[in-house]
């Protein structure tokens, strides 16, 4: 076993009360290791609730308030996107273990702790990189964090008809969209909303944004797919005046004077995938491609 001393930082999904037996058996193994372990307050908080956990020799920290070798992201994709907004550009790796069902992000399951912390250990991993889009505003200024790792999507508010969008990519126009919203998808973020809306899958290290329309009012828009290099500029008009942007699902309104330029990230989200993990394999059990579905 390495001697090496190295650090974690903890991430996790508050909603899971029944989950808390995964974060033991990591811990356990952690100890044994004799790893420094650090997790996030709201996630600390959590897991002290419940008298089984019994957090001996943790610290705890607050938002991206952390140093650490690995980063672990204990949930599934949701709480996996959370973790590398926290992370940002420190270009720590995240490791994603999924206490649900089986996710592209989150995809060690409790089974495989162990193993996969020894791998760890071993340095017997991959490190993927993915693009993560960055937005910025003319007008009114952003409150959150203004990185997604999955999609940004552009959206009209409940109570408000079709938005109308006018898109330029290097500053030439593309078209002016009418539909409930317009998705700028990473690869990574390809299978998520972007997918529900007839995007195509586009694999991870494919270095290319995808564009891809909610509920266009024209059968003619199709999704279009980006060099990773594109600018794109958003101008939005809505009766209501205002819009949503949402980032990785995080969303906030703003005013419909307010541009958009949507561009690559001057960083990549680095993601560990253990050394047997295949992409298309994660992709077939995920999509349920070749199961049947008769009777």
């Amino acid at each position: 076993m390495s001697s090496r001393k190295l650090r974690f930082a903890f991430f996790g999904n508050t909603y899971q009360p029944k989950k808390s037996v995964s974060i033991r058996q990591i811990l356990a193994s952690l100890a044994q290791r004799k790893a420094e372990v650090s997790i996030e307050r709201a996630f600390y908080d959590f897991l002290v609730s419940d008298p089984q956990n019994a957090l001996s020799g943790v610290t705890v920290f607050d938002g991206n308030n952390f140093d650490a070798d690995f980063v672990i992201s204990m949930g599934g994709d949701g709480t996996f996107l959370r973790a590398a907004s926290m992370v940002g550009s420190k270009q720590v790796p995240i490791l994603g273990i999924n206490t649900g069902r089986l996710g592209f992000l989150a995809d060690v399951t409790a089974q495989e702790i162990d193993h996969t912390i020894q791998a760890l250990y071993e340095g017997d991993y991959a490190v993927e990189t993915r693009s993560v889009i960055e937005v910025s505003t003319s007008g009114q200024k952003l409150k959150g964090y203004r990185c997604a790792l999955n999609d940004v999507a552009i959206l009209k508010r409940d109570n408000a008809s079709m938005i109308t969008i006018h898109c330029t990519v290097n500053g030439d126009y593309l078209t002016t969209y009418q539909a409930d919203g317009l998705i700028m998808s990473t690869p990574t973020g390809s299978t998520a909303y972007s997918l529900s809306n007839g995007g195509p899958i586009i694999v991870p290290g494919t270095h290319v944004f995808l564009l891809t329309a909610v509920a266009p009012h024209s059968l003619n828009v199709r999704p279009i797919v980006l060099s990773e290099d594109s600018e794109i500029q958003l101008t939005v008009e809505s009766r209501t005046h205002n819009y949503l942007v949402a980032l990785d699902g995080r969303s906030e309104p703003l005013q419909e004077t307010t541009r958009l330029r949507l561009r690559k990230a001057p960083y990549r989200v680095r993601v560990i995938k253990r050394a047997d993990t295949k992409y298309f394999y994660t992709l077939r059990e995920k999509m349920m491609w070749g199961a049947d579905q008769r009777g």
